[in-house]
């Protein structure tokens, strides 16, 4: 199946803690069905240091959120919607805005 969010898309946050929020996405995990938004879904780990030069500590970084939770940023009235695919006449298969009809891959 195609993927209807790839790295690099604005997103925004449907449920959880950071409901409302929007964000890039850094990295897609189609396997696990999840992805990985900038700044958001923070969690907190606890490393150990490693070697001489690295330091241990609490490291904040982005938890992976599932593909559900997220939905895409209408690049024409900047709200979020589903997206859908369409054919063009060249035969290029290209993502779509349902709110708008947009087309969101050049």
């Amino acid at each position: 199946m195609a993927a209807k969010i790839k790295k690099g898309d604005r997103v925004q946050i449907l449920t959880g803690k950071d409901k409302g929020k929007r964000g890039e996405v850094l990295r897609v995990l189609p396997a696990e069905n999840r992805a990985l938004v900038q700044g958001l879904n923070m969690v907190k780990r606890h490393t150990k240091a490693r070697g001489m030069g690295e330091q241990g500590g609490i490291v904040e970084k982005e938890a992976s959120i599932d593909l559900s939770n997220i939905a895409l940023i209408d690049p024409k009235s900047d709200k979020p919607t589903r997206v859908g695919f369409k054919v063009l006449e060249d035969g290029k298969k290209v993502r779509v805005a349902k709110a708008s009809g947009e087309v969101i891959d050049a």
